[in-house]
């Protein structure tokens, strides 16, 4: 916008108008600059001017209900004496049915990177002694405060509200009340950075299915251990990606810069082609927060400490604009689906029953609606009934597409459940297969891959060995060549998609690829199966 100078009642109501939109289509958030002609000239604004701009867009963000924060100011050189300026404004409103905006951020490093640390900072709002106090509150069992080192997945909140204020434990406050009195929530995928946890933090890549993935280098070892391999994991998933560059308390001005130097360089390589963008003030934390969820090439370099809180505040701002990758749009389309919903994780909760975590895939989920859940070693869907449904630790009526939560299943038989299965309405009639066929790239293998191979496959949230059947057109692979590969599940059918990433390993042999062809099972209603013949495909 150029400028908002006194509009008359007409312009006013229809600028109005022009601000709801846009924060329908940025599901809640949109960001205004003033200053600045339609065609993207820098004009710039005189003192009054802009005063009397900014209070317009507050009248105009006071009816719809939003807040609004000046994100950055700054002088333009324009042909006259009067200094003018542009400004920068985040325009932030709790959608209307009260569903705050939900990013979910993966958090990726070699072992001992400081990841569980910061998230810990982060979300307790004090910092780091130095000596591991900040992430005891991040740990779920007794091995990992003991080695300090995570080796389960865990979930961290951080909360912002209209004014991008951050709402975290700080003050006492429970989950509750950091989900009530926030906006925007970011959640933290804490994932393990041991070598040995990796089919862990691989399952919380895929199954978690996560917006944006955080990469922790710490700034004494710079690139060691597993950091290449979980560049490569989000660099496969095609998850966009961020790095942070932690302990630069620890070490001299130099050893940072040459660990900076050293991560340019590999994104910069033909296989990362990365734009590198270093982060040193709150103007570029901005940019690269806007740059960022343009295109997908920029990745953002953080340099900051846990335990002095050097630069923290500029990962706040970034996190605070980061917008969402859908727009509403999309997400509307998903919720026009049947509901689907995977399980991640299995609980047993006394006095409630059993509950399972995970992320509803597409439709809408509501409290006390019927739904089958499968396939069980034989391939046969049982029909449950969800009892409650909570997210983020509070109490949810309703579930859209895309939300990640915790659904209470009543009675329902533990044993009975496991993880990769999913939860579909019962008219979607579910195909689910052992033989489906994968268009893969072999990333890396010490010998030849060929038939009678096994390995591991993650797909989504399934996660099986399977046993490699026939590779078109080719007796064997080689690491970096490409095929079509059938592979057969070796213990039960899980319910799979074509189109669906796929990632398999096994020991150091790696690939990644996507499910081209489903050989489907068809289970008839009363849970009697019948099987197609070889010759016969169902699509």
């Amino acid at each position: 916008q150029l400028k908002l100078v006194n509009p008359s009642q007409y312009r006013f109501e229809h600028l109005v108008t022009q601000m709801k939109w846009r924060l329908q289509e940025g599901r809640g958030e949109a960001v205004y600059q003033i200053g600045v002609e339609d065609n993207g000239l820098l004009v710039g604004l005189s003192e009054e001017e802009m005063r009397a701009s900014l209070k317009t867009l507050r009248r105009m963000a006071e009816k719809v209900g939003a807040d609004i924060t000046v994100l950055r100011e700054r002088e333009v050189d324009y042909d006259s004496d009067v200094p003018r300026k542009i400004t920068e404004v985040l325009v932030r409103k709790v959608p209307d049915n009260q569903q705050f905006l939900d990013l979910r951020v993966a958090v990726l490093g070699n072992v001992d990177s400081g990841k569980s640390t910061l998230l810990g900072v982060l979300t307790q709002g004090e910092l780091d002694n130095g000596r591991g106090r900040a992430r005891l509150n991040l740990f779920r069992h007794l091995h990992e405060i003991q080695s300090g080192r995570t080796s389960s997945i865990s979930f961290e909140i951080l909360g912002f509200n209209s004014k991008g204020e951050v709402v975290n434990y700080s003050d006492s406050r429970t989950a509750e009340e950091i989900c009530e009195s926030s906006s925007k929530m970011i959640t933290f995928i804490d994932l393990a950075g041991h070598h040995k946890y990796l089919k862990t933090t691989i399952f919380g890549l895929t199954s978690y299915c996560p917006d944006f993935a955080m990469l922790v280098v710490s700034a004494n070892t710079g690139i060691a251990g597993t950091t290449r391999e979980h560049l490569g994991l989000a660099m496969a998933l095609k998850v966009p990606f961020f790095i942070v560059i932690s302990k630069v308390d620890l070490c001299s001005k130099a050893t940072v810069e040459r660990t900076v130097k050293q991560l340019e360089r590999i994104l910069k390589q033909p296989g990362c082609n990365k734009l590198p963008l270093l982060v040193n003030s709150d103007d570029d934390a901005v940019t690269a927060a806007q740059q960022f969820a343009q295109s997908p090439n920029i990745t953002p370099i953080f340099t900051l400490s846990s335990v002095s809180g050097e630069n923290l505040d500029l990962l706040k701002v970034f996190l605070n604009i980061l917008p969402p990758l859908t727009n509403s749009k999309e997400q509307e389309e998903l919720m026009q689906q049947l509901t689907e919903f995977q399980v991640d994780e299995i609980y047993t909760v006394p006095e409630v029953g059993t509950v399972v975590g995970g992320t509803l895939s597409s439709g809408i989920c509501r409290e006390g609606e019927n739904l089958v859940v499968g396939p069980t070693d034989d391939g046969k869907f049982l029909r449950l009934k969800v009892c409650s449904i909570q997210r983020n630790r509070s109490a949810c009526r309703v579930l859209r597409a895309g939300q990640a939560a915790t659904l209470a299943l009543g009675p329902f038989d533990r044993s009975l459940l496991r993880k990769g299965m999913v939860m579909v309405s019962p008219e979607m009639n579910p195909t689910i297969c052992s033989v489906f066929e994968a268009e893969i790239v072999l990333l890396f293998h010490a010998t030849t891959f060929r038939k009678g191979f096994q390995v591991t496959v993650h797909v989504g949230n399934v996660r099986q060995t399977a046993i490699v059947e026939k590779i078109h057109g080719k007796d064997k692979l080689r690491t970096g060549e490409k095929a079509v590969v059938r592979f057969r599940f070796i213990k039960h059918p899980e319910y799979l998609k074509i189109g669906a990433k796929l990632l398999f390993r096994e020991g150091v042999t790696k690939g990644i690829g996507h499910v081209t062809d489903l050989q489907a099972i068809t289970t008839k209603e009363n849970g009697l199966e019948e099987s197609l013949g070889p010759g016969q495909r169902s699509f």
